[in-house]
C-alpha cells in the first residue's frame, strides 16, 4: 500500500514494537511474542512497517535460539515488503513461524478499529 501509515497506527505500531523489546529483556517472551503478533497484523498494509515486524520477530527468535522462527522469520522478511506492495498479504495472519505464511485469519476487533483509519 502506498501513502503513509496513520499517526494513530504509526503510534501503536512503535509502541508495541518498543514495548515487546522492554518486556522480552524482562522474560516475557510470551506477552512479546503478543504485541509483535499486533503489530504484525496493523502493519500488513504497508511493506516498510511490516518489514521491520518482521525484523523484531527475527530478532527475538534469534534471541531465544528458536530455529524454526528464526528461519521463518528470514523467509518472511524477503516477501513481507512485496506482498504489502501488491496487496497480496493474509489480513489478520500473526505472521509467526508456526502459521501457514498464506493464511488468513480473523482480525481483533481492536485491532479493525486502527486500520479502518487506512480507509478513511
Amino acid at each position: 500500500m502506498s501513502g503513509r501509515v496513520p499517526a494513530p497506527l504509526a503510534e501503536r505500531l512503535d509502541a508495541n514494537l518498543g514495548d515487546a523489546r522492554l518486556v522480552a529483556s524482562n522474560g516475557d517472551v510470551d506477552r512479546a511474542w503478543m504485541l509483535l503478533e499486533e503489530a504484525h497484523v496493523l502493519s500488513q498494509p504497508w511493506a516498510w512497517p511490516h518489514v521491520r515486524v518482521h525484523l523484531a520477530m527475527l530478532a527475538l527468535g534469534w534471541r531465544l535460539r528458536d530455529c524454526t522462527e528464526v528461519v521463518g522469520q528470514a523467509l518472511r522478511v524477503l516477501v513481507a515488503g512485496p506482498g504489502s506492495l501488491t496487496g497480496r498479504y493474509p489480513e489478520g495472519n500473526t505472521g509467526r513461524a508456526a502459521e501457514p505464511a498464506t493464511r488468513t485469519m480473523p482480525v481483533p476487533d481492536h485491532l479493525r478499529e486502527l486500520l479502518e483509519l487506512r480507509r478513511g
